[in-house]
């Protein structure tokens, strides 16, 4: 369905993008985390026509996102990471304008948005810049999605919505595959990148790794402990100060650790680190790691590579 080969993309000095190669399957829903700044709305514009890259090529259904872009554009709904419909028209001449542009109706492809637009149909006479964060995200993918696309692409849809709405949205995004669609979203937020039948990590504008969430967890490649304390910053300090550690990361009320050698002797560390007084009882039991714990292994590698290659030069 899409494949991304090698794709690069430059602002002055400003590298976004580095030789990032992605095949996406057709019907399927892909989801791309990566912190601010990772390159995931640099990404998705190129692939909806909107930005050309420097070097590689970006395919979907066989036709190249630079040579026929007319063409994919009829294909492709897509949602901008900021609210972009007409402020001044109402929800429904807002999604009356959309299926205009595409030589459509509402009517023609209401089944589609049913479920979603029914929430903001009572609201249909109200203008879109008065409606609440969630309302505008129901109608900005009710507008994506008025033209029934192939593909659906969405650049953090859930940004700055309350948890509730963004839960029902992901069930809104499930449904909407089972018609068919493949659907790429990106999201910052670690809970969310579960959502996807496979899940990619972009961080300084290289992808580092894309398949399903449970063989991103099966590559962590240290054991992993789930510590707590009295003074969990404090101790999180002490850990990451030891040269045993590989990882180690707050994670809710507890601390993510993962010592280097799977023999390593981490109850004798943490009996050593309680004796001294400074964190209170400290408790530390074997764990199984979260995908968090995945990319920022993954993250600090390329960090860590970066500083190597610059010491090198």
């Amino acid at each position: 369905m899409i494949h991304i080969r090698k794709v690069y993309k430059s602002f002055g000095e400003v590298n976004a993008l580095s030789e990032v190669s992605l095949d996406i399957q057709d019907g399927e829903l892909f989801v791309l985390i990566g912190p601010d700044g990772a390159g995931k709305t640099t990404l998705f514009r190129m692939l909806v026509t909107l930005l050309v890259p420097d070097y590689g090529s970006i395919e979907v259904n066989g036709l190249d996102v630079v040579e026929n872009f007319r063409q994919l554009r009829t294909k492709m709904g897509y949602m901008p990471g900021t609210f972009s419909l007409y402020p001044d028209l109402t929800v429904e001449e807002n999604l009356e304008f959309y299926a205009s542009i595409f030589g459509t109706t509402i009517r023609k492809n209401y089944d589609l948005i049913r479920d979603i637009y029914k929430h903001i149909e009572p609201f249909k006479k109200r203008p879109a810049g008065k409606l609440s964060g969630g309302m505008k995200q129901k109608l900005a993918l009710s507008c994506a999605l008025i033209h029934r696309p192939e593909v659906l692409v969405l650049d953090e849809p859930t940004t700055g919505v309350d948890a509730a709405s963004r839960k029902e949205f992901w069930i809104m995004l499930k449904k909407i595959q089972q018609e068919g669609m493949t659907i790429i979203a990106s999201t910052a937020y670690m809970d969310e990148a579960v959502r996807g039948d496979r899940s990619g990590f972009l961080h300084q504008g290289k992808l580092l790794m894309a398949d399903t969430p449970g063989k991103i967890r099966e590559e962590y490649p240290y054991p992993m402990y789930s510590c707590r304390s009295e003074n969990n910053y404090a101790l999180l300090q002490a850990i990451r100060a030891e040269s045993s550690t590989a990882t180690a990361l707050l994670f809710g009320k507890t601390i993510h650790y993962s010592p280097v050698k799977e023999d390593f002797p981490v109850e004798e560390l943490m009996s050593g680190l309680e004796a001294t007084g400074k964190y209170g009882r400290i408790t530390c039991e074997k764990t199984k790691p979260e995908l968090e714990d995945s990319f920022s292994y993954l993250s600090k590698g390329i960090e860590r590579s970066e500083t190597q290659s610059g010491m090198t030069e």
